[in-house]
């Protein structure tokens, strides 16, 4: 699933949060590169390894499950909705958290819990206890933590680098994120297959323990910005977080975006994988093929996301990147059989709409940064992980429905339509009008 908006010398606050006169920073082809910079490759390399545990154990729980406790459908169906609720639950007080507390202390205490949580895994297999509660608690402990770390790395990027470099950072972490997605479960499925399933349940703690590692070995002080405003109490920094998002108009524009996007793509989802399965009736490995070619193009995408901002500006990667990554989408319905020209023409949309996605993603993710004060950072990102996932679910649901309806293939063509509304809200917004610039910060 691909969630749209989401993702050096010791810079001082004012140059992080911008300019209080609203000055440009430097073009993008003059800033310098991050891997000269040893803090920001060990928050790199942290941040890759946490990512790839956490997509690998997303892969070896279920099988855990399914292979060693003959776990069926209803439990299975159970154990993702736990994986997943610590998303609602928990993102906006992870948001609060994380602007009170230091940001890196945050990431490397949740490596540090899910490490423990999966090691439990192999310890009471020994003891003879294992079983499928205590595999949802497992699951959901390490879903809470999950949250912590994707809520507190985002809101370290701005603290760690320059502003003018948030969109070269963004593209080597979401980079490093897309390797993880598609290299994560193919290890979380390779270890079950080589190793016993508690054991390979519980390798991703190698990979949380050299997260916590990397992270640790970050020399720049973490500071704790001031409290924007004095907010005081949880409510009312949750509150300070949603009114931030609400009134800003570039924020706006994005959660506007992001909720449309995350709602449509949730059903377009449900009915593409009706379409390929039942209409095209393609077999399991021309399904993975098709499947598998999205990880190429965020890859791409994450490759291209620095030099498009600075060759086109940012308005126009924001709205024209979108509106092709929907674009190319209206070509899948027109596809009959389950042929080698079908296959390849959906492994080029994929292909094409990872690559677009991933570029506007980079970017919103670069501007949001941008215009949010440090203080805010974490509760900005939580509150646009809460909206944006927080509709998916109905979506889901509503796209199940209107393939039922009115069959997959008109129900295919809604989904898409709906989809564009998104770039078409962008278009409408004072992102369109960016430049080659990250836009100054938001005062508070």
């Amino acid at each position: 699933m691909l969630l749209r908006f989401g993702g050096t010398a010791n810079f001082s606050c004012s140059l992080l949060l911008g300019n209080s006169k609203g000055s440009p920073v430097p073009s993008i082809s003059s800033v310098p590169t991050l891997w000269a910079d040893r803090d920001f490759v060990r928050f790199w390399v942290g941040q890759t390894a946490s990512q790839l545990g956490a997509q690998a154990s997303q892969v070896t729980l279920p099988l855990l499950a399914v292979t060693t406790l003959g776990a069926g459908a209803a439990q299975l169906g159970a154990l993702r909705a736990v994986q997943q609720a610590p998303i609602l639950l928990f993102s906006l007080l992870v948001g609060v958290l994380v602007d009170r507390w230091r940001a890196r202390v945050v990431m490397v205490l949740a490596d540090f819990g899910r490490a423990l949580a999966l090691a439990s895994i192999p310890l009471a297999y020994l003891l003879d206890a294992l079983g499928i509660p205590l595999l949802y608690v497992v699951s959901f402990v390490v879903g809470v933590f999950t949250v912590c770390f994707d809520v507190a790395y985002q809101a370290t990027l701005p603290r760690l680098v320059a502003r003018d470099q948030l969109t070269q950072g963004n593209s080597l972490l979401e980079g490093s994120r897309s390797a993880a997605q598609i290299s994560g479960p193919a290890l979380g499925g390779g270890l079950i297959s080589l190793l016993s399933a508690p054991i390979a349940a519980a390798a991703s703690t190698f990979f949380f323990v050299l997260s916590t590692v990397s992270i640790l070995r970050i020399k720049r002080p973490d500071v704790v910005p001031d409290d924007a405003g004095g907010e005081t109490g949880v409510l009312r920094q949750i509150r300070a977080g949603l009114r931030l998002v609400a009134g800003d108009s570039s924020l706006r524009a994005i959660a506007v975006a992001s909720c449309i996007y995350q709602f449509s793509f949730a059903a377009l989802m449900t009915v593409y994988l009706l379409f390929l399965t039942r209409s095209l009736e393609l077999s399991g490995a021309e399904l993975g093929l098709v499947l598998a070619a999205l990880g190429p193009g965020l890859l791409a995408g994450s490759l291209l996301s620095t030099w498009l901002p600075g060759r086109f500006g940012y308005g126009r990667v924001v709205v024209w990147a979108a509106a092709t990554a929907e674009g190319v989408l209206f070509f899948v319905p027109a596809l009959h059989g389950s042929g080698l020209a079908t296959v390849a023409a959906l492994m080029v949309i994929n292909f094409l709409f990872g690559l677009f996605s991933q570029s506007v993603d980079i970017a919103t993710l670069a501007i949001r940064q941008a215009i949010t004060p440090l203080s805010l950072q974490g509760r900005v990102a939580a509150t646009m992980n809460f909206l944006g996932l927080g509709l998916m679910p109905l979506g889901s649901l509503l796209g199940g429905v209107f393939a039922a309806q009115v069959g997959v293939r008109p129900a295919f063509l809604i989904a898409a339509l709906a989809m564009c509304l998104s770039p078409l809200s962008l278009q409408l917004s004072p992102l369109a009008r960016l430049g080659k610039s990250l836009p100054a910060g938001t005062k508070v």
